[in-house]
């Protein structure tokens, strides 16, 4: 009971910094203390969102469809190449530097480069989200990869287990967790890599959407496409944690605290 009772608290504390935050903020624009064309206030922002979700829809559909498909190739990519190094020390010693030196660039300084080379097509916005969401889940599966006993290691190959077997049998499977961690990260970032992308050319998804209002000064706007954002983001980070209860029915314990 006195369990139960704490998981409750962890939820509504944050819920209620969070309400205290909003209901400051809405006080604040309605006092008049900030202007509302600078910054709308919550109530403003959640009408705003309604009256133009008809309009909208079409580019929150574009904006997932380049999210979900750089992030399912993201996934694959993120698979092959932890496997590889996992597998493969020289690949590894390789690769691994570059991938820590390619998080050291801006992505919205390589953003442009890929509207010049690949057009103001969708090819540039999923590649912008496959490299927003790579880093995090290649580095975190070869983590869990890594991560496995050695004494089991040693004792199924003096078994006469396969690498393939191994690594079904308990290198993927002990992985899992760090894996869905990665996962949970990319998956907020999806979004807003493909909208970085869209930032820099198209004809429509949220980016371009949200470009057009703000170089029109509707502030109120800007603020809807925001919340429509994390919304999104928030949902796949929830479908992520639904994977991850069904996926591993032996941690569900441990996922509900």
């Amino acid at each position: 009971m006195k369990k139960k009772s704490g998981n409750i608290e962890d939820k509504l504390i944050p819920l209620a910094f969070i309400g205290i935050l909003i209901l400051i903020w809405q006080l604040v624009v309605d006092k008049g203390v900030i202007p509302r064309f600078i910054l709308p206030s919550p109530s403003d922002v959640i009408i705003t969102t309604i009256q133009i979700f008809g309009d909208i829809k079409k580019h929150i559909l574009i904006t997932l469809y380049e999210a979900m498909l750089g992030f399912t190739i993201a996934i694959l990519l993120s698979l092959i190449l932890s496997i590889l190094m996992d597998s493969f020390v020289i690949v590894k010693k390789a690769i691994y530097p570059l991938l820590i030196i390619s998080q050291t660039i801006p992505i919205v300084a390589l953003a442009p480069l890929f509207v010049i080379w690949f057009g103001f097509g969708l090819l540039p916005k999923i590649i912008v989200v496959i490299l927003v969401c790579f880093f995090p889940i290649v580095i975190s599966l070869l983590d869990g990869l890594q991560s496995v006993d050695q004494d089991i290691l040693n004792l199924l190959k003096s078994m006469g287990a396969s690498n393939m077997k191994i690594f079904v049998l308990v290198k993927f499977p002990n992985s899992m967790m760090s894996f869905f961690s990665g996962l949970r990260i990319a998956a907020t970032y999806s979004i807003m890599g493909a909208v970085i992308g869209e930032w820099l050319g198209g004809e429509n998804g949220l980016g371009v959407y949200m470009m057009r209002v703000k170089h029109s000064y509707a502030m109120n706007k800007v603020f809807a496409v925001i919340l429509i954002i994390v919304v999104l983001s928030i949902l796949l980070f929830k479908i992520i944690d639904l994977i991850q209860y069904i996926s591993m029915p032996w941690n569900r314990k441990h996922l509900k605290n």
